[in-house]
This record gives structure tokens, C-alpha cells and sequence, in this order.
């Protein structure tokens, strides 16, 4: 009795962090010009959209074949889903990744947290819904971290914190710069 209430608090748990983090992934879009969304802003052409279109596709395998339970939708070809063409538009890929989060909550509600699924492209392909729970999260968390530095980088938005004046943040910026530069003195 004990370990189905630790397992459905732990699945719970998870599915709860894996929604908000879902949500602050697209906050990042918000209020940006189409041109901004899809630019390339690091030298391997990362950009805040294709990093929607890249978690679409990778939760929908992930929460879909995983478990047999293939997302009704297209997914995008390994390799092209990066970044958006001139013909996808935002609210297609913003549409599609909302459809995946619908259909991964539906297999997350429907298994339990010990519910068997293959990864044929890990080394252990062996998992349980477990082990893609803290997957998703963790790669959502980590694709929501590369954002918020690139929506900073276009516009200084900075996600959950509180405004600041853009002095505060130059007076932050030469702090840090001057720590910096005495460090690398002293070594």
C-alpha cells in the first residue's frame, strides 16, 4: 500500500515539474518578432523555436513509441528538428508541441510509474515510465535553460525574476567582469 502511494506522489511529482517547465518553455516566444524567434543565436544555429520543435518531437517519441502508444501526429525527421522552415509556422509548432503534451499526458495518466517501455537508441533500452519522466524533465529543464540565455541574449528578459532597471544589470555585469579579471590575475 505504502509504495503505491510513494509511486503515484512520485509520478505526480514529476508530471507536475514536467507541466510547469512545458509552459516556461513557451513563455520564452512570448512578445518576440517572428524573425527573432527562429534566428539562429549561437554559432550551431540554436534558436528559441526550433527548441520547441525539438522538445515536440522528442516527447512525442519519448511518451509515444517508448510505450507503444505512437503520437497521431507527424514528428519531425531526426535531424531537421532543430529549427523551423520558412513554411512551419509558429502556431503550427507551438499547436503541435500543446497536441504532444496531450498525448504524453494521456499515456502518463494511463501507466504506472513501473510501466515497462523500450528505447531502442539507449544502450540500456529497457526502461519504465519512470526513467522517461525524469528523461523529459530533465531535457525540457535543460532546452528551457539554453532559452532563457537566448531570450536574455534578444531582449534582457529574464523569466521569474523580478524587473530590474538595465543599470542594475550593467552594474552587475562590470561586478562581475571585474571579479573575473582579478581572479585571473591572482592565478
Amino acid at each position: 500500500m505504502l509504495g503505491h502511494v510513494i509511486d503515484d506522489f512520485a509520478k505526480e511529482y514529476l508530471h507536475g515539474d514536467l507541466r510547469e517547465i512545458r509552459e516556461a518553455m513557451l513563455r520564452k516566444l512570448d512578445g518576440l518578432s517572428e524573425y527573432d524567434v527562429r534566428r539562429p543565436l549561437t554559432s550551431t544555429g540554436t534558436n528559441l523555436l526550433g527548441l520547441v520543435k525539438h522538445l515536440a518531437a522528442w516527447e512525442a517519441r519519448y511518451f509515444g513509441e517508448v510505450f507503444d502508444r505512437p503520437f497521431p501526429g507527424a514528428i519531425p525527421e531526426r535531424g531537421t528538428d532543430l529549427w523551423a522552415t520558412e513554411h512551419e509556422t509558429r502556431e503550427e509548432i507551438i499547436g503541435r508541441y500543446r497536441r504532444v503534451w496531450e498525448h504524453s499526458d494521456a499515456t502518463i495518466a494511463a501507466l504506472p510509474i513501473d510501466a515497462p517501455g523500450r528505447v531502442p537508441w539507449w544502450p540500456s533500452p529497457d526502461v519504465m515510465l519512470f526513467n522517461i519522466l525524469v528523461h523529459m524533465l530533465t531535457e525540457t529543464s535543460r532546452h528551457a535553460g539554453h532559452a532563457d540565455i537566448l531570450r536574455e541574449h534578444l531582449d534582457g528578459s529574464v523569466d521569474l525574476a523580478p524587473a530590474k532597471d538595465p543599470a542594475f544589470w550593467q552594474s552587475r555585469h562590470s561586478e562581475i567582469t571585474r571579479a573575473a579579471r582579478a581572479a585571473s590575475e591572482r592565478l
